[in-house]
């Protein structure tokens, strides 16, 4: 098969693409520590409200300045609606939904994550501001999407 010399050179660039790509890939996904969540942790949608930790949603201390936020995410509204963290605190946020899928970030913070019915989405950040951060919906979830948030106060 004789190829011409300019679909040598495009397959040469693609393979090289290629390549590149999947370095770049490799490199984040094993060097930086970025891949998505390994921990598969579920609960009952329906009974969200009678399954610990989510039967009482809140800030839990569990160890010196590191605390678990336990949320739920349902229509129009997270549980609990404002939350006050110390300053300099490390905070593990578990969410799960009670309904359909919903969004979870904090903008100015690396807090974004998908939050589904059923699943308990964690992600851990330490605040080491003080000040006022808003939680919000990212992920359209009906027609009062917008009302959707909640309020961190960090002192």
């Amino acid at each position: 098969m004789h190829l011409h010399k300019y679909e040598k050179i495009w397959l040469s660039l693609g393979g090289l693409a290629l390549i590149a790509f999947l370095v770049v890939l490799g490199v984040n996904a094993f060097a930086m520590g970025s891949h998505p969540p390994s921990h598969m942790a579920y609960v009952d949608p329906t009974k969200v409200d009678q399954t610990a930790p989510f039967d009482k949603p809140g800030l839990v201390q569990i160890g010196d300045n590191e605390y678990d936020l336990n949320m739920t995410a349902f229509v129009f509204g997270y549980g609990p609606a404002q939350i006050e963290i110390p300053k300099g605190a490390k905070v593990h946020f578990n969410v799960t939904s009670k309904d359909v899928a919903h969004g979870f970030s904090i903008p100015g913070t690396n807090v974004n994550m998908m939050v589904l019915p059923g699943h308990v989405n964690s992600v851990t950040h330490t605040f080491d501001q003080a000040g006022e951060f808003l939680i919000l919906c990212n992920e359209y979830c009906g027609v009062a999407h917008h009302m959707m948030m909640s309020n961190i106060v960090v002192k």
